[in-house]
């Protein structure tokens, strides 16, 4: 009588387990790639934060008798997170400049990546208060 397995493998005992141990040592390399595509995607989250921060900031200093301190506290309610603001005047434009630090919190990537500071920045022309 014929053999039941197929012709051009002969189950061994050897064999048994051989894909549980690929895995196990695949799987470390798997978890720190998946941790860095998280850590990518926060980045990327905080510097689209920042670029609206920055717009928020100029929508109420250009309407503000003081632009300083409106884009101030207006970044700050618009991110809720330290970050440094600066306005500046020139030719009838007032610009906000957002600078945001982000720590990189996720576990192990941390340890790989620095700080990265991200910046948003938004122009527009000042009104009449």
């Amino acid at each position: 009588m014929a053999s039941m397995t197929s012709p051009g493998r002969d189950h061994t005992c050897a064999d048994r387990g051989q894909a549980t141990v690929e895995l196990a040592l695949a799987m470390p390399l798997l978890c720190l790639l998946l941790l860095g595509v998280v850590e990518i995607a926060v980045v990327v989250r905080d510097q689209l934060v920042a670029i609206e921060a920055a717009r928020t900031g100029v929508r109420a200093a250009a309407v503000s008798a003081d632009p300083a301190s409106a884009a101030t506290a207006a970044v700050q309610r618009a991110i809720g997170q330290p970050a440094s603001v600066s306005t500046s005047i020139s030719d009838g434009y007032v610009t906000v400049t957002v600078v945001i630090t982000n720590h990189t919190d996720v576990p192990l990537i941390g340890l790989l990546m620095p700080d990265v500071e991200l910046r948003g920045d938004a122009t527009m022309i000042l009104e009449p208060p």
